[in-house]
């Protein structure tokens, strides 16, 4: 059996939610106060026996509006199915452990336990006349914290919540629900044998040799065991004795004071006698970690993440403990769940991965049966497969859920080139509020400082800004084209080029790139196109998600733009750069209003270059400002080699922005496209 469905009803952040779940490993992510915590918290409420079943005020959903409130009292409830796994014995515990709540008895069958927390019936007409004149919410909240919340009730209901049966305890206890918290104390947790768990661990493993033999039978183990514990008495009895012959003379003064103090009356005195078990021995052993110079320390002096995994391994053992019929008998654990929060908090991304294939295998161990893992590690989300990743979002104030594996159902080709390229860089578009998509490394390194020419932080705006490689929009959207019921709703924003391309009308042709201005000039020669990106997604069909590109007449690049929207800026030609001085005297010329024929004397003789000033000599329709922006574009375009150009484009762009209000800045305008995307992302 798993857990398949959560279903949460004005908890916390959850004003009405479902949630579904996978038989096996449960990645939750999402940005900060997205719900993930609170998910987690309601699945131990409802199946950690020993966890916190009382609410208080502030664990109501606060979006109830003021007409509810007066119109009934606010509840809370929270249900959880459990459904048959797949390949699942039903001869074994599972079944019967949810007989009593199943609500679905053909197979797959369906069992579901539902948590509330209350106002009784009996209270409700008093509720109904304190709240009937309260004409605001806040004193509604507080007259319900004063008055009535000591009157609230909580109860655990087995099957159809209709018939109000009470879920039997004996049952909810065959649940192991263990929840690592993000801030938890490790060292006070686990490593000294006076804590519960680490001496519950040794108490069980202790002597497996023994326990874990599957020759001998259940008699052999028990008496061998009771021979090991009678040898161990045996000699602690000796050990004792040593003790209390060492001391003989001092008791003898220790006791002095007790008759002088007159603690010793009716001919009785004190003394000093004991002995001790295996057990009880426990208390004197300390966690330490032997490397392999033989140098031993204490695990108390590790780093935190290092502690945390043994933690964690410590915690499985446990949970193997509990389960263990042989052990435990009636008493075992039928299902152990593992809930872990934030595992990263204290691990590098190469541990990140460790422990991941940690957790699985355990899982195919049986160790633990259903694992939920909340996190915002990009290391994480990239190491799971799509269908494992949960993720919570806030839309317009409410909680909601997406499920980035479901999106696909109908494009197995696209769900397959996500899968393998959502690396720990493009999986932070899930964590994100907003996400601007980019086709390169030059947009990703430079559209955040174009962001700050236009006076806007995405930083603050909580956006990232996420290099598909190329043109692949169309595979990552399927995760946010609100279409489709499973996908996960924030703006996206994509940036793409124009690249208009064309080629001859004769057989055999094959497209190749050219130039804006060479575009539609020789219909009779050439079939043109641009690209087809750019009418994915109509703005007017799709309210989360837009396309922008350069202008449809005059763009072609991102490099290219920047130079068309600045053609005297010589900030822009970097070291880096093939032709650097011949593209700042073409920026000088158009500076300076020259004439086209100046241009053609400042251009290197090339094949290139030849195509360029014939092509602008072909176009009618364009104006002179055109052409010379154009031709500087062209060249620079040309110019440039991508990656090493766009970080000094960062370096100078950045270094400019700092002088800004001083005589050495220099006015740099932002492409129109980009400053659209920015407009409309942070809207």
């Amino acid at each position: 059996m798993y857990i398949s469905r959560i279903d949460i009803e004005n908890y916390r952040n959850f004003k009405n939610k479902s949630i579904t779940f996978n038989d096996g490993i449960n990645v939750i992510i999402g940005h900060n106060n997205a719900g993930k915590t609170n998910l987690i918290k309601a699945l131990s409420i409802v199946l950690d026996p020993n966890g916190k079943k009382r609410m208080d005020i502030h664990d109501f959903n606060k979006s109830i509006t003021l007409e509810e409130l007066k119109s009934s009292p606010p509840k809370i409830r929270i249900s959880v199915t459990i459904k048959q796994s797949e390949n699942e014995d039903l001869n074994s515990d599972d079944l019967v452990t949810v007989a009593n709540w199943l609500t679905k008895l053909e197979e797959p069958y369906e069992s579901v336990l539902t948590y509330e927390f209350f106002l009784p019936e009996k209270e409700t007409e008093k509720y109904v006349v304190a709240l009937s004149s309260v004409v605001n919410i806040d004193k509604a909240w507080r007259i319900i914290q004063q008055d009535f919340m000591r009157l609230y009730i909580y109860k655990i209901w087995g099957g159809n919540v209709l018939n109000q049966n009470v879920a039997d305890s004996e049952s909810l206890e065959k649940f192991d629900f263990q929840f690592l918290d993000a801030i938890r104390d490790v060292e006070r947790d686990m490593l000294s044998g006076r804590n519960t768990l680490l001496r519950d661990v040794i108490d069980f493993f202790m002597d497996y040799d023994i326990k874990s033999d599957l020759t001998r039978t259940e008699k052999e183990k028990v008496d061998e065991l009771k021979l090991k514990k009678q040898s161990f008495s045996d000699t602690a009895e000796l050990l004792l004795l040593n003790l209390s012959q060492r001391m003989q003379l001092g008791k003898e003064q220790i006791l002095s004071y007790a008759k002088d103090t007159g603690a010793s009356f009716s001919k009785a005195k004190p003394d000093f006698e004991g002995s001790i078990s295996d057990v009880e021995l426990f208390s004197a052993l300390k966690l330490i970690v032997e490397y392999e110079t033989g140098i031993k320390i204490p695990a108390t002096h590790n780093g935190l993440g290092y502690n945390n995994l043994i933690f964690m391994s410590l915690l499985l053992s446990k949970m193997q403990v509990n389960a263990d019929g042989n052990y435990l008998g009636s008493n075992a654990k039928v299902f152990p769940i593992l809930a872990i929060e934030e595992p990263e908090a204290h691990l590098h991304p190469a541990m990140q991965y460790q422990f991941l294939d940690f957790l699985l295998k355990n899982k195919k161990e049986g160790k633990v049966r259903q694992i939920f893992v909340t996190t915002h590690s990009t290391h994480i989300t990239s190491s799971v497969s799509l269908d494992e990743l949960i993720c919570l979002y806030n839309e317009v104030g409410e909680t909601s859920v997406g499920y980035p594996g479901k999106v696909f159902q109908e494009n197995e080709k696209s769900k397959k080139y996500v899968q393998r390229f959502l690396d720990a860089t493009k999986s932070d578009m899930l964590f994100a509020q907003k996400v601007i998509l980019v086709e390169g490394i030059a947009e990703q390194l430079l559209i955040s400082i174009l962001a700050r020419y236009l006076g806007v932080s995405l930083e603050e705006n909580h956006i990232s800004v996420i290099n598909v490689g190329g043109r692949y929009f169309e595979h990552f959207l399927y995760l946010f084209n609100l279409d489709n019921p499973y996908a996960i709703y924030k703006k996206i924003a994509c940036i793409t080029d124009r690249d208009p391309e064309r080629r001859k009308k004769t057989k055999g042709s094959s497209y190749s790139k050219c130039y804006p201005y060479e575009y539609g000039v020789q219909k009779d020669v050439y079939e043109y196109k641009q690209n087809p990106s750019f009418n994915l997604y109509p703005r007017d069909r799709h309210s989360n998600i837009a396309i922008f590109s350069q202008d449809d007449n005059e763009g072609k690049t991102f490099e290219y733009d920047l130079v068309l929207h600045n053609p005297s800026l010589e900030m822009l030609v970097t070291s880096s750069m093939h032709n650097q001085e011949e593209i700042k005297k073409l920026m000088r010329l158009f500076k300076n209003d020259a004439e086209l024929s100046e241009y053609d004397l400042i251009l290197r003789q090339s094949e290139e270059n030849k195509r360029i000033l014939e092509s602008i000599s072909l176009n009618t329709i364009w104006v002179k400002d055109q052409k010379a922006r154009a031709l500087i574009a062209s060249r620079y375009l040309n110019s440039v080699g991508k990656g090493e150009n766009a970080l000094e484009l960062a370096y100078v762009l950045s270094d400019n922005l700092s002088k800004k209000g001083t005589d050495d800045f220099q006015e740099f305008v932002v492409p129109t496209y980009i400053e659209e995307a920015i407009t409309w992302i942070i809207q």
